[in-house]
């Protein structure tokens, strides 16, 4: 590369991989707060110019694409899902990110999986490496299925950085539940960088770059708390009592975010609850129109419910959804010690 030229950088998103990761930093790590696509492009850009010894200033994102399956229009309304998409794709748009999506298979027991994502990302990044000759491809996934699309991508020249994750959490079951990156991925690319050693580096606590990479915390925004209350008020209805352990179902899921809404059998507002509020579940585990118990409470913006637990007659069927969930991924998890491929 010569003195003035620039490196031009394309990132590739396993979009199920990255929303797994993000959750985890969400709900499991102290950071409490999901990952940010800016501040993931500047750790980027960073890095790129550290490995290659030239100046930041010389390395552009010329390309981002993020891969992921998605609920057919019909499939969103239903889960009131369409409005939370949205939102994603409108952070994906702030961040110069193209979207690939294809629609979600459904599983006979009702739950969805993703087919082919991964063939489509990898005849993406070959065919958008040959066309425009990109000098580096982050490849952001733990899958090493994509083992010969680096070994491609270098025949082009282009060199291969990876980010991945490998970490651990116990869920409240009490199952232990490992994500690894593949060992061939790792020794195959050209950069390798796992992530969760770096941000959990005492040394670079306060490093603005590792800070960077995740969100300012925040609760539902005024816009989704109205939407999601027929009065739309921050004040109390008149008939409100606290304490009160009611029963309803979940009308608004906001699992990205942590939060949802509950619609009460008594036909009133809806109750706004968030993950810290659930008893004996996660919010990943929560499901459109599941049949809830919860305590009435109050909270800044209005009713909100505490002790959210799902009603007896649902254990069973969280059980099998649970199970499903587990093998949706496009990576390596390994529970108990025993992987399970998807």
């Amino acid at each position: 590369m010569r003195e003035k030229d620039i490196c031009r950088i394309a990132v590739f998103y396993d979009g199920a991989y990255f929303f797994k990761v993000s959750s985890y930093y969400l709900y499991q790590h102290e950071r409490r707060a999901r990952l940010s696509f800016r501040g993931v492009h500047d750790f980027v850009v960073a890095e790129v110019a550290q490995r290659e010894g030239i100046a930041a200033s010389r390395c552009q994102i010329v390309d981002a694409t993020y891969f992921q399956g998605r609920l057919t229009a019909q499939q969103a309304a239903e889960q009131d899902r369409l409005f939370s998409d949205r939102v994603f794709e409108d952070a994906l748009t702030r961040a110069d990110i193209a979207l690939f999506q294809q629609h979600l298979a459904s599983r006979p027991d009702g739950s969805y999986e993703e087919k082919r994502i991964d063939v489509w990302l990898a005849l993406e990044a070959y065919e958008m490496t040959s066309l425009k000759n990109y000098d580096v491809c982050v490849l952001i996934t733990g899958d090493g299925d994509f083992v010969p699309l680096v070994r491609k991508l270098n025949t082009l020249g282009a060199r291969v950085m990876l980010l991945g994750w490998e970490f651990e959490y116990e869920r409240e079951d009490g199952r232990t539940m490992r994500t690894q990156v593949s060992t061939g991925l790792i020794d195959r690319v050209n950069y390798p960088v796992l992530m969760k050693p770096l941000i959990d580096d005492r040394a670079r606590r306060h490093d603005t770059l590792i800070d960077n990479l995740f969100l300012p915390q925040s609760g539902p925004t005024d816009w989704e708390w109205r939407a999601n209350h027929r009065e739309g008020p921050r004040t109390l209805p008149a008939d409100f009592v606290e304490g009160v352990e009611c029963e309803g179902s979940i009308v608004n899921l906001i699992a990205g975010k942590g939060y949802g809404f509950i619609k009460p059998m008594t036909g009133t507002d809806n109750y706004f609850f968030h993950a810290s509020d659930l008893v004996d579940i996660g919010i990943d585990d929560l499901r459109y129109d599941d049949h809830v118990t919860f305590v009435t409470s109050r909270g800044e913006k209005g009713i909100v419910a505490k002790n959210v637990r799902l009603s007896s007659d649902m254990d069973d069927e969280d059980d099998v959804d649970a199970d499903a969930d587990e093998q949706d991924d496009d990576y390596d998890d390994e529970e108990e010690g025993n992987r399970a491929v998807v």
